[in-house]
């Protein structure tokens, strides 16, 4: 039966919250709302004597602007969610307050990014999630695919020469089969609670009644130079001048509402088959300058796929002497994900070296009750030589693993503790600058070093429920805006241009990540689980869900989070908070204006040639504290986190 008011008693333990999260919220719905409603609630029919969940829209939808905004952390005792958004992460508090699992809270939340961070996800991309059922870890691949009729030549102009960047993205091209429903459908069969079609209340929700559009998303929007060639996209994201709606304005997406109605009663078929199916095809075999190569018998026949996540151990603390020794094993995704081997190479390599004794010093620039802390030139000139021998790696040897084998059969090989010994040995007090990829194995690789190129893009969400499962979900279209093609409400993502331009290196050789018909691109995505360590090495109780978007740096970013934590003692806010470092085998990257200059000019006498430039993270985590769950969300984006 549906009601006239629906009420939610705000969560304790909120006094950081803006005024949407922390006041109790009672909502009378007109009847026009009720119908809009009506669908999705007679959709959704739960089993009788489960738990019932009704979506309140907050009445104030403030967001964070861009920048840095300083954030406080969040402690919680019995469950938490951490999103990208303020409305994606109160509809994951919602589902949780109801009773939902972490995977019913990852669907909903996902739902309403698709909404209200358009830019970064949503239906029309694809997504990693790691998922912990209080038992065993779990990796659901929702990887876009290249079409069936691709080939390695995709992105090669007629002469042969890879095309610029930006001219493989914008248009059909780049649009890669998308993912995330139907692998979201299948983690839910295995572990939703609340009927699936209730999880897509909220963003039917706000896509009807609107939300206003926030600092962050006018911002991109007037920087976006591609997006308002798409006359949809243009009709929707700006006004009749051609200008970006105004920060406060309020945003409906009917078309998207009814997408999402369609998902909730039928299914992932309703996307993948069907009128929204053709609609999709359409839009990508007709675009006019740039067409791309899908049909909808690959939309129909993609398939989510469940792998083995990549985990192995790690000892932080001690010679840091920050904190007391502990033993972690960590659990990412494994190909055609790079972003957990290259994790454990960086942290593997650093802890054969000084660069693991290397303490964060006190940041001037910062002071306040809780002096913030800064990593030490010493520490970055190890670190960032480590990541130039695992990024060289990451660009010889990871593809999808259904077209690539891992070298020697395992891609454990690449984690060896005697293979990354040998790495380690090779640096020195100077910078090597660029690294060459190593030989885990006897046999020699088949395969060329794949160029560098950018990515993009990205959002992340943490969960852990009332019953300890947890979620850890990178999801994605790939760069800002996608391909730049809206149908009936949501983005196509571009998310074929994460395979190599070039398919081949100079003299012929293949390199692995080149387009194949059906073969996922290489992804940094990292979304990480992390649990103390028996002594017999197995897993033992969940100690943090993170991750992050940013393209190639997402690896850093997770990596920044994990090393400030565990290794370094802070909290998981004052983590991620941390100012951002990199390499991707090139320049050492540091965010601007959080280094002084006495250790810019260190690294440079060692040398390393510095860029100093805007490194945007948007780092989600949870962790775990003898009182529950302390969650942190990054201060250079509008997300935050919710919990009882």
């Amino acid at each position: 039966m549906l009601l006239s008011k629906i009420e939610r008693t705000a969560p304790v333990n909120r006094p950081h919250q803006p005024e949407m999260l922390t006041k109790p919220l009672r909502l009378r719905l007109s009847g026009r709302w009720l119908g809009v409603l009506a669908a999705a609630v007679l959709a959704a029919c739960g089993t009788p004597g489960g738990p019932q969940f009704s979506y309140t829209p907050p009445l104030a939808q403030p967001e964070g602007a861009s920048g840095f905004t300083e954030k406080p952390g969040w402690a919680t005792q019995r469950f938490a969610v951490a999103a990208a958004n303020p409305l994606a992460t109160d509809a994951g508090y919602q589902v949780l307050k109801a009773g939902g699992t972490a995977v019913d809270a990852a669907i909903a939340v996902q739902m309403v990014l698709t909404l209200v961070e358009p830019q970064s996800s949503g239906i029309g991309g694809g997504a990693f999630l790691l998922h912990f059922d209080g038992r065993a870890v779990q990796a659901w691949d929702g990887r876009e695919t290249a079409p069936a009729a691709s080939d390695e030549r995709l992105f090669l102009r007629p002469d042969g020469t890879p095309m610029p960047f930006i001219e493989g993205v914008v248009g059909g091209r780049s649009v890669g089969v998308p993912g995330t429903v139907r692998m979201l459908e299948a983690a839910h069969k295995a572990h939703g609670r609340l009927p699936w079609a209730r999880l897509f209340e909220p963003a039917i929700t706000l896509a009807t009644q609107g939300f206003r559009v926030s600092p962050r998303m006018n911002t991109l929007l007037a920087a976006e130079q591609h997006l308002r060639r798409d006359p949809v996209a243009a009709a929707y994201f700006y006004d009749a001048a051609g200008n970006p709606w105004p920060v406060g304005h309020v945003l409906k997406n009917p078309a998207l509402a009814q997408v999402l109605q369609r998902i909730a009663n039928e299914g992932s078929r309703a996307l993948h088959e069907g009128d929204i199916a053709q609609a999709i095809v359409d839009k990508v075999r007709n675009h006019p300058t740039n067409p791309g190569r899908m049909t909808l018998d690959d939309l129909r026949g993609y398939q989510p796929k469940q792998r083995q996540a990549l985990c192995h151990n790690w000892t932080a603390g001690l010679a840091a002497r920050t904190v007391a020794s502990r033993n972690y094993r960590l659990c990412g995704f494994p190909p055609p994900s790079s972003g957990a081997i290259a994790i454990g190479q960086i942290l593997g390599i650093l802890a054969l070296t000084e660069g693991q004794r290397a303490a964060p010093v006190a940041d001037p620039s910062r002071t306040g009750a809780t002096p913030s802390v800064v990593p030490s030139a010493d520490f970055l000139h190890f670190y960032t030589e480590a990541s130039r021998l695992a990024f060289a790696d990451r660009a010889q040897f990871v593809a999808d693993p259904d077209f690539v084998a891992a070298p020697g059969g395992d891609w454990m090989t690449l984690l060896n503790p005697a293979y990354l010994a040998e790495r380690a040995r090779t640096i020195t007090a100077t910078s090597m600058k660029v690294a060459r990829p190593g030989n885990p194995v006897a046999q020699r690789s088949a395969y060329a070093p794949m160029p560098d190129q950018p990515e993009y893009g990205t959002s992340h969400i943490s969960i852990v429920d009332a019953q300890g499962r947890a979620v850890a979900m990178t999801t994605t279209i790939e760069d800002g805006w996608g391909a730049r093609q809206m149908v009936r409400g949501f983005l196509l993502n571009n998310e074929l241009t994460d395979f190599s331009f070039a398919p081949r290196a100079a003299d012929g050789t293949p390199i692995a990540n080149r387009v194949e018909p059906g073969k996922r691109p290489r992804s940094s995505m990292s979304p990480t689980l992390v649990f103390e360590t028996r002594p017999d090495g197995s897993a033992g109780p969940l100690v943090m869900t993170g991750g992050s978007p940013g393209g190639a740096l997402i690896i850093h970013y997770t990596a920044k989070t994990l090393l400030g934590t565990l290794h370094w003692g802070l909290d998981t806010q004052r983590a991620i908070d941390l100012p951002n470092f990199a390499s991707t085998n090139g320049p050492t990257v540091l965010e601007e204006r959080r280094f002084t200059p006495a250790t810019v000019q260190a690294l440079i006498q060692r040398g390393h040639e510095v860029r100093e430039v805007n490194m945007t993270s948007g780092l989600q985590a949870i962790q775990r504290t003898a009182n529950g769950w302390f969650g942190g969300a990054d201060p250079r984006r509008e997300g935050v986190v919710m919990g009882d």
